[in-house]
């Protein structure tokens, strides 16, 4: 019933996809980030729906009337750049069998993120954006709160298998960056029992990630705590949330979890951190004797027998800055450290250029939280392998176009929190000259 349930909801948004193209960039979300066909349990798990959906899309671009303009920001210019160059160290790894298939499913998320460029091109789809990510991936922060309440967290909250997220360590992390995101659509929100309710799947989130059980998750949870109350604008309210929550929920928590995570402060006894330090030092010796690093899936038994200090202790990276140390060398991982630093310093950008104007506070308190995002991203992914995160892409993405939208005066015109349509994020509507803007872009 679920297969026939979800393949009907998939194929039922195809003949809007024609209509609006946009409209392609939220199902392919929703289909990438909740991933709704994992939890059938017959065919529509194995159906290519999200390439359905990709293509319908492209299909829609191409045949749609609405003029279309690309976001030729320094942050797309370096998605394309970081491509091209793992188009390279492809062509030279060290196990080109294995790194073609990764370059292919690499290429496929950045291929719907220019796509997504070119769609997203208003402050109202770029909201429906945020919400349909938030609310795919606020789904497991939900279901796993209650879990985690209903079994005292005894048990590891884990993902939908066969997808980013199916490990205890993965689902810590989507989960740390997505807090965020259900705090500004709290922030944004008119309807009362809505904002409630966001805040609730916010502290519920947290919960679940905590339920994980990913030492990982634990530290971009607290590096993004941090940073949530520092963005706040209601400092004193967020400290005493988060306080609350921090009181319920850690007493909970059984023996078993508590003596986890500990071992963060003895990692020299942790035989897993010690796996991980042997493939860090075999990344970075790796990268130093091979320009354009192993290519991907180098981190196997072979290349530790050439160049980790511990030849028998082989590990997967788990590790953002050393996977993509690892697989595409040096070059690669300054293209992947410039494009956070222009990510972040775009986000800055947007929030002073937004700051004075009430109508547009709603993408300054955006730009804050995808700024907490990434801090949960950096901090947990210095444990975590997962440098080729859609999720990653996608925030680079709202800030490119957040950035575009400034620049070029079309943010939307509405004054305020009390204006929102009921149950909608805090803007909605446009100007009409804003609108004459949207046409030109």
């Amino acid at each position: 019933m679920r297969d026939i349930a979800v393949t009907l909801a998939v194929l039922g948004t195809l003949p809007f996809i024609l209509w609006r193209p946009w409209y392609g960039i939220l199902v392919w979300s929703w289909l990438g980030f909740m991933n709704p066909h994992r939890l059938a349990w017959g065919f529509a798990t194995t159906l290519p729906l999200a390439m359905t959906v990709a293509l319908t899309t492209m299909v829609a671009l191409l045949l749609s009337k609405e003029k279309q303009k690309f976001v030729w920001t320094r942050e797309m210019v370096l998605i394309l750049i970081f491509l091209a160059w793992m188009v390279v160290t492809t062509s030279f790894s060290m196990y080109p069998w294995l790194a073609w298939d990764q370059l292919i499913k690499v290429t496929k998320i950045f291929l719907m993120i220019f796509v997504a460029a070119i769609l997203i091109n208003s402050a109202e789809r770029l909201q429906a954006l945020v919400l349909v990510i938030a609310l795919s991936l606020g789904f497991y922060g939900v279901k796993g709160g209650i879990f985690t309440v209903a079994t005292g967290g005894s048990f590891q909250v884990r993902g939908p298998p066969g997808t980013f997220i199916d490990g205890n360590n993965e689902i810590g992390l989507a989960l740390a960056m997505t807090i965020p995101l259900l705090y500004y659509l709290a922030r944004h929100t008119k309807q009362v029992f809505l904002r409630v309710g966001f805040l609730l799947a916010a502290g519920l989130t947290a919960l679940s990630a905590l339920g994980t059980q990913s030492r990982g998750a634990l530290l971009g949870l607290g590096a993004m705590t941090v940073f949530l109350w520092l963005k706040s604008r209601s400092k004193f309210l967020t400290l005493v949330v988060i306080a609350l929550v921090a009181a319920v929920v850690l007493p909970m928590m059984p023996e078993t979890w508590w003596a986890r995570m500990q071992t963060i402060q003895t990692y020299e006894q942790d035989a897993s951190a010690v796996g991980r330090l042997n493939a860090w030092m075999m990344a970075a010796n790796l990268a130093a004797h091979r320009i354009t690093g192993g290519g991907f899936e180098c981190f196997q038994e072979p290349t530790f027998w050439l160049y980790a200090p511990d030849p028998t202790n082989v590990h997967d990276s788990h590790s953002i800055y050393f996977q993509i140390l690892g697989h595409q060398g040096y070059i690669g991982l300054v293209i992947f450290l410039l494009l956070i630093a222009f990510t972040w310093f775009s986000a800055s950008s947007v929030i002073r250029a937004t700051k004075k104007e009430k109508e547009k506070h709603w993408l300054r308190d955006l730009m804050a939280m995808i700024q907490v995002s990434l801090i949960a991203y950096l901090s947990a992914g210095a444990f975590l392998g997962l440098g080729y995160f859609d999720y990653f892409y996608n925030l680079v993405l709202i800030v490119a176009v957040a950035k575009v939208l400034v620049a070029r005066n079309i943010v939307s015109t509405t004054t305020g929190e009390s204006e929102a349509p009921a149950g909608q994020p805090e803007l909605a509507s446009a100007s009409p000259r804003s609108t004459m803007a949207k046409a030109r872009l």
